[in-house]
């Protein structure tokens, strides 16, 4: 199978420094994803509790909480919130983090980049989402089916501000914030990492040294499945809640 995707794929846009502020999954950018799957070890994901699968049928979150309707099938929309919410409920899981805290954490994932305006460096878009979930926690909450609590709501808001700074830019108070949230902060940075292998450039494929969770390689397989799988799901004509849901049933991580 050849490596090179035809002119405009989003591999080849990236190659040339000219990715769109709204970019979409294509045949040939998912066929380069799969080319270059890595050697990943045998580990096999855990089971997810009941609890947090019965929170994943609900990640897939209202259109109209999006701030720009354009990123809701884009590779920051709907199906890498779903991802993330996956893959931090199984680090979840791997940790061992109390069930009341892996539901906030995968609020927290569904929602990280809801106030994102496009895909390219939307810079502060973290910190515009965790106002909009504070000012939104009732509805946000009753959505999963859960009740909020100002703990709960301060520690989803703080992982979701500090998601998309990097721990070395951290400033006095980001450290201070972090401390109140650490397991749920690190958590989803590391969730949302291991969704990279959507895009589509190898160098900004998942790197543990960026982030701050042991279980992060042994999840690396099924994070690139799930990619793999609901990307190619998607572009067979399932709408983005869907194609993600197809492929946690195939990863049997829901049923």
């Amino acid at each position: 199978m050849s490596t090179t995707p035809p002119t405009d794929s989003l591999v080849e846009l990236a190659a040339r420094k000219q990715l769109p502020h709204h970019q979409y999954t294509d045949h040939a950018t998912v066929r380069w994803i799969e080319s270059n799957r890595p050697k990943f070890s045998d580990d096999s994901p855990p089971r997810l509790r009941p609890t947090s699968q019965r929170l994943l049928y609900r990640s897939a979150i209202p259109a109209d909480w999006l701030a720009e309707s354009k990123v809701g099938d884009s590779l920051h929309g709907i199906r890498h919130g779903m991802r993330t919410a996956a893959l931090a409920a199984l680090l979840a899981e791997v940790t061992g983090l109390r069930e009341d805290d892996t539901a906030t954490l995968i609020l927290a994932a569904s929602v990280h980049d809801c106030r994102r305006l496009h895909d390219k460096d939307d810079h502060g878009h973290g910190a515009r989402a965790a106002l909009w979930l504070t000012d939104n926690a009732n509805a946000v909450w009753g959505h999963f089916h859960l009740a909020p609590t100002p703990r709960r709501i301060d520690q989803a808001a703080t992982a979701v501000r500090l998601h998309d700074l990097s721990y070395v830019g951290f400033t006095p108070d980001d450290r201070a914030d972090h401390a109140r949230a650490e397991q749920i902060s690190d958590l989803l940075k590391a969730a949302d990492a291991l969704d990279r292998y959507r895009l589509p450039k190898l160098s900004w494929w998942p790197d543990a040294g960026h982030i701050r969770a042991e279980a992060f390689d042994q999840l690396r397989a099924t994070a690139f499945d799930l990619v793999v799988w609901s990307e190619a799901a998607h572009l067979a004509g399932l709408d983005s809640a869907d194609a993600v849901f197809k492929a946690l049933e195939q990863r049997e991580l829901i049923s």
